[in-house]
């Protein structure tokens, strides 16, 4: 029973991971070999690819595109939770905004984005916050905002009330009370939802394709760029690897943090 149980476990494994195995193995393979092996079986293992995009760094600078990336999704994601703590403690304890907040920020998430492309592009001209990382986190922001606080709110609901009214009987504020008691003891569900709203904002693509075209240009946006890298047809092989180090930070933190970051969600969608 426990050898089927594996099985179906690897073979879902397998399927899920699929694309993402199916790119690894062709970062490693030559132009060539690309051309002539279309099997996961690599023939001459070669690094070739991964070379060749750090030397193409005058016309697709990858460090600067991973560094945009870094930069957005972490003001993004910490913008984010500013906002949606303080909420989402309102919230849970006062009840403030619960028949209309909680219903607008879900509704908001569920409204495809692309609605949002023309009017923010026009605003984004206006302002000048086109092509730049603060206007990329602003948007990131919001659109993280529904699934921080929805996390959020389902954290501080496991929070005891007790000590809000122990507080309150020693004569703390509202203020003292979030600061000194909730939010340290909040700080584990804090940090998985910043390193969940970080991995969200960094995958973010559609924005960051609309609102950006040089300066700002974040990982996966840049990663496009490779497909037609030598002007002359796709690079498949580039376009693989730059694909890799674009993935590499989000799955990293995936990893390390799979177990807090399954529960964050759990309680989330149970309790949101």
């Amino acid at each position: 029973m426990n050898l089927l149980r594996w099985l179906v476990f690897a073979v879902a494994a397998l399927a899920m991971n699929f694309p993402v195995i199916a790119t690894l193995v062709t970062s490693f393979k030559s132009e060539a070999e690309i051309a002539s092996n279309p099997s996961w079986w690599i023939q001459a293992p070669t690094l070739a690819n991964y070379a060749g995009v750090f030397a193409m760094a005058d016309r697709f600078d990858v460090l600067h595109y991973l560094w945009n990336s870094f930069a957005s999704a972490l003001l993004g994601a910490g913008l984010s939770l500013v906002l949606a703590f303080p909420a989402a403690f309102a919230l849970v304890r006062f009840g403030a905004g619960r028949r209309w907040l909680m219903p607008l920020v879900v509704n908001l998430r569920a409204i495809p984005l692309i609605v949002f492309a023309i009017p923010l592009y026009l605003v984004y001209a206006r302002v000048g916050l086109l092509d730049t990382k603060l206007g990329l986190a602003l948007i990131l922001c919001v659109v993280n905002l529904p699934l921080v606080l929805i996390l959020l709110a389902a954290a501080l609901r496991d929070l005891p009330v007790e000590l809000d009214e122990a507080a309150r009987v020693d004569g703390a504020s509202t203020f003292t009370l979030l600061w000194r008691i909730v939010l340290p003891l909040a700080g584990p569900a804090l940090a998985t939802t910043m390193v969940l709203g970080f991995v969200y904002a960094w995958n973010e693509f559609l924005f960051a394709l609309m609102l950006t075209t040089r300066d700002a240009v974040t990982a996966t946006v840049g990663a496009s760029f490779f497909f037609a890298a030598s002007g002359g047809g796709v690079r498949w092989g580039a376009a693989a690897a730059v694909m890799m180090l674009s993935v590499l930070p989000p799955v990293v933190l995936g990893l390390l943090l799979y177990r807090r970051i399954g529960q964050s969600l759990a309680a989330g969608a149970v309790k949101g």
